[in-house]
């Protein structure tokens, strides 16, 4: 654990608002899926594939180097989310640096429905809150400040508190004189429950699939999703059984399908077997929530559909590591 003299240099530096040279802290964060079917923007999960960021203070300017899922198509300057994040982090709590080297890991694929873009702004909040905490200023940002902050870049918290709070996660927004309040509460998943994502090898555009939501449902449909949303947080805490009521969706997905045909296809032919699949966020990949691993059939079913299979556990939140 790094500590700054309270006489020292990095404590002037604090005081002016700039934290010290020489700090550094590594964060891992999970990816996540949202939505679970039916509960559209307000339920996610923490899944286990990871991304990793290191984060040093230097004298000046900012050091992007990028690995893995999407090196080749981001940014290597202060736009890159990562950085943004961070930097939203630290003025927050009234700080700044003075320069930034990062390294990114990213195991998350990209434009996929796994959260890619929520856990690199909860990597860059969670970094800005190990060096408050490497400067000797504190705990970092507290829980509800990660999710409260990383829900601002995503404009909405399923994907984000999961990626902070792991397990799964049910999310709320209040709004007072047009400030958005993000909230969430993490939910303890039954320990029978196994994840299996379906990933394809083609990307998704939120923005486009939101864009054919319709803005009015029938009250049949609305009343449907309540009350399979509420059923899925029975499904997930106590009773597994309920599994496959609970991922039924009126909502969002069928406006999806014609968009993202191989998704739907292969949710359906999942929920035809008996498995409890939805499409994970804006898709196009396939989330199976079960008590038991999909067998070797359903695998080779999806390769031939071009989904890879992946089991991946129900993730613990983000982890912070300081020094």
């Amino acid at each position: 654990m790094l500590s700054v003299s309270a006489d020292g240099a990095g404590s002037a530096a604090a005081a002016a608002g700039t934290v010290p040279v020489g700090l550094s802290t590594r964060v891992r964060v999970p990816a996540s899926s949202a939505n679970l079917g039916p509960g559209f923007d307000c339920l996610g999960i923490a899944l286990g594939i990871y991304d990793e960021v290191i984060v040093e203070t230097v004298p000046d300017g900012v050091t992007l180097e990028v690995e893995g899922e999407g090196a080749d198509a981001v940014p290597r300057d202060d736009s890159h989310l990562v950085v943004r994040a961070l930097t939203r982090g630290l003025a927050h709590a009234g700080l700044r640096a003075p320069g930034l080297t990062l390294r990114c890991v990213n195991r998350i694929p990209h434009s996929r429905g796994l959260g890619s873009s929520a856990a690199a702004a909860v990597s860059g909040l969670a970094a800005a809150s190990g060096l408050i905490s490497a400067a000797g200023l504190g705990p970092g940002l507290s829980p509800d400040e990660l999710v409260q902050l990383s829900s601002e870049f995503e404009g909405h918290p399923d994907n984000a508190a999961a990626s902070v709070l792991g397990s799964a996660v049910v999310t709320w927004t209040e709004s007072a004189d047009g400030v958005a309040s993000y909230h969430a509460h993490r939910l303890p998943v039954h320990p029978d429950i196994y994840a299996t994502v379906f990933v394809p090898d083609t990307e998704s555009s939120t923005s486009f699939t939101r864009g054919l939501l319709p803005d009015s449902v029938p009250r049949a449909d609305a009343v449907f999703n309540l009350s399979r949303s509420a059923l899925a947080v029975v499904a997930l805490t106590t009773d597994p059984r309920n599994l496959m009521a609970a991922s039924q969706d009126r909502l969002h997905q069928p406006y999806r399908a014609s968009a993202m045909a191989p998704t739907h296809d292969l949710v359906s032919a999942l929920r035809a077997r008996g498995h409890a699949a939805t499409v994970s966020g804006a898709g196009p990949t396939v989330l199976v929530l079960g008590t038991a691993p999909v067998p070797a059939e359903i695998r080779q079913l999806a390769q031939g559909l071009g989904f890879d299979a992946r089991s991946v556990a129900v993730a613990g939140g983000v982890e912070i590591t300081v020094g």
